[in-house]
């Protein structure tokens, strides 16, 4: 099972935790990521509110290059980087005219894409193509006694619903479930966390993220597990100023790919869990208990 693979410029970054926890983890089920070669950050949703077309061309060079490396789906963790990608897919098949642009740009590199590259999320190849019976059979630890309050943001499945449903998202859920953990209702899962206000507009931000952290605290969660590098940060970077404002809240927030490598055995630094603000708990005495 191989996949070209797209990390984007946060997992490279303040987000590599994603990545030291995804690749190990993709390894263990025998799948194989291929990093797409000499790729380039995707624009992010930022780039698309200045220039729509110029944005697209951005984006759409990785896709060609892409198709270009071989006839595999494109894996894309970030969440941004999943929705543009997607985006610029939609865009070139329903606007005509955006996509002729697109194909004058690519052309000029040399390059081009009729399409038959697919941008797919981890969590769709996981649940989908993986199989949970799959990954739990690679469950060494599991995370029984572990309350995970599961929190997909507003990107990954919307617009575009392609893999789950738009509200009410489920293929995280089942997987945590397949680790053993104990998934925690949480009715915010897809609210936004904010965003990019954390830096220009903070009183805002800053209460977008208390309201997530609040509710998964009274719900009883040890974890939020997330599938954003910028949900995470915004989530586990701010305690100390959402706590002055508002009262604490304080609760770890790790990507859902840490909890898998937890549950496969991985130590924590392995999982680059040591790159949180906020550590997880201890984990309870259950876990690793069959």
């Amino acid at each position: 099972m191989k996949y070209s693979y797209f990390p984007g410029c946060s997992l490279k970054g303040l987000g590599r935790a994603y990545e030291e926890s995804l690749l190990p983890v993709m390894r263990h089920l025998g799948v194989e990521l291929e990093e797409l070669e000499d790729w380039n950050c995707c624009g992010a949703t930022a780039y698309m509110s200045v220039d729509e077309a110029q944005a697209g061309v951005l984006a759409a060079r990785n896709l060609a290059l892409a198709e270009r490396a071989g006839p595999h789906d494109l894996l894309t963790p970030c969440s941004a980087c999943y929705l543009v990608l997607n985006k610029t897919q939609h865009n070139m098949a329903d606007f005509p005219d955006i996509r002729e642009r697109i194909h004058r740009a690519l052309q000029s590199a040399r390059l081009t894409y009729t399409g038959r590259t697919r941008v797919r999320h981890p969590l769709d190849i996981l649940v989908h193509d993986v199989g949970l019976d799959v990954i739990k059979e690679k469950v060494v630890r599991p995370l029984k006694g572990l309350k995970v309050a599961p929190y997909y943001g507003c990107q990954v499945v919307r617009p575009y619903s392609t893999f789950d449903d738009a509200w009410n998202p489920t293929t995280m859920d089942r997987l945590l479930a397949t680790l053993g953990a104990e998934v925690v209702h949480y009715p915010l899962k897809t609210k936004c966390c904010g965003g990019s206000l954390t830096g220009t507009l903070p009183e805002a931000g800053l209460r977008m993220c208390y309201i997530l952290l609040k509710e998964a605290v009274r719900r009883g969660a040890d974890v939020i597990a997330t599938i954003c590098p910028l949900c995470q940060f915004n989530m586990d970077a701010y305690h100390d100023q959402i706590d002055r404002r508002w009262g604490p809240t304080r609760i770890a927030v790790v990507y859902f790919t840490q909890l898998m490598g937890l549950a496969f055995g991985f130590s924590p630094r392995e999982l680059g869990l040591h790159r949180n603000f906020i550590p997880m708990k201890e984990l309870p005495a259950e876990v690793g208990k069959t």
